[in-house]
């Protein structure tokens, strides 16, 4: 798999309802930000380089100097304009209000300092969990995957019992070990369902496709995992189905592209990329403000 960048404790073997194996019937919730329930941790806890994503260096644990004293951005509205792009991208799956109001239950860093250190280790944890129970939601809303349903579903109730640990519990999760079993889990739904593309499928995996000429290409049902499609040209592309896990998608153009159906393809994905109002994408995700109306 590659969820983002390339992580998974032994709860997540443990069994979950046989009755049900599908998610809540909102799955996604809690899985998307919710930015007025958490601490800005996103702006304290990660770390950043000055460059066309931000506009200066920072530490991790360090506050940025446009949070506010309310934790919320001081220039939220103009973030593009003032060269912080990077933070337009970025999506925590709603790991940062977990944090916050479950984790610490609603002692925020700065009223407890002396907590501010393992909350800051604790949430990059959290957010590649809740990354992965945002990919393992997707796959059991996929009819096509039903094959592979219990074992999805076992999996999702691991992680969802470790992210309601402790927070010391959470900081020694071996995530990249649970990201290997999960990522097994993803790759059969997404064969299970690329199966049913007719015609030849493209396999890309892992592909270098940076600044490919790919405009109006046929590549629905491709194996896009992990692929580097940095400012390539996919503008009226057929990307129906296609498998987008951890696929690079920086400056992309995806004018008129079709993304319906697109496999574990994420907000932070879209953010990313150029898109218009042509662009068709799959349910459950926005059109970014930034793309040309």
């Amino acid at each position: 798999m590659s969820p983002s960048p390339k992580p998974s404790p032994k709860s997540a073997a443990k069994s979950a309802p046989q009755s049900s194996p599908q998610p809540a019937p909102d799955g996604f919730a809690g899985l998307r930000a919710d930015c007025g329930s958490c601490f800005g941790l996103c702006c304290v806890a990660l770390p950043f380089a000055a460059s066309a994503d931000f506009a200066r260096d920072k530490g991790a644990g360090t506050p940025c100097g446009n949070l506010r004293t309310d934790f919320r951005c001081g220039i939220h509205t103009s973030l593009r304009e003032q060269g912080w792009k990077g933070c337009t991208v970025f999506d925590c799956f709603g790991a940062g209000q977990k944090v916050s109001q479950v984790t610490f239950v609603g002692r925020d860093w700065r009223a407890h300092p002396e907590e501010s250190r393992l909350m800051f280790e604790v949430f990059p944890v959290m957010r590649q969990l809740h990354e992965l129970l945002w990919y393992l939601t997707e796959a059991l809303a996929l009819p096509a995957a039903r094959p592979v349903h219990p074992a999805l579903a076992r999996a999702r109730a691991g992680i969802e019992e470790l992210t309601r640990g402790q927070a010391a519990e959470l900081a020694a999760a071996d995530v990249p070990a649970l990201r290997g079993q999960v990522s097994e889990l993803l790759l059969e739904s997404s064969e299970l369902v690329r199966a049913k593309v007719p015609g030849k499928k493209r396999n890309h995996r892992g592909a270098d496709l940076m600044g490919a000429r790919l405009a109006r290409a046929a590549l629905r049902g491709a194996n896009l995992r992990g692929a580097y499609l940095i400012a390539a040209d996919l503008s009226g592309a057929d990307l129906r189905e296609a498998d987008l896990i951890g696929a690079d998608l920086r400056d992309a153009d995806l004018r008129g592209a079709d993304l319906t159906g697109a496999l574990f393809l994420t907000q932070a994905q879209l953010n990313a990329a150029r898109g218009d109002a042509a662009t068709r994408i799959p349910p459950g995700l926005d059109r970014p403000g930034h793309w040309a109306a």
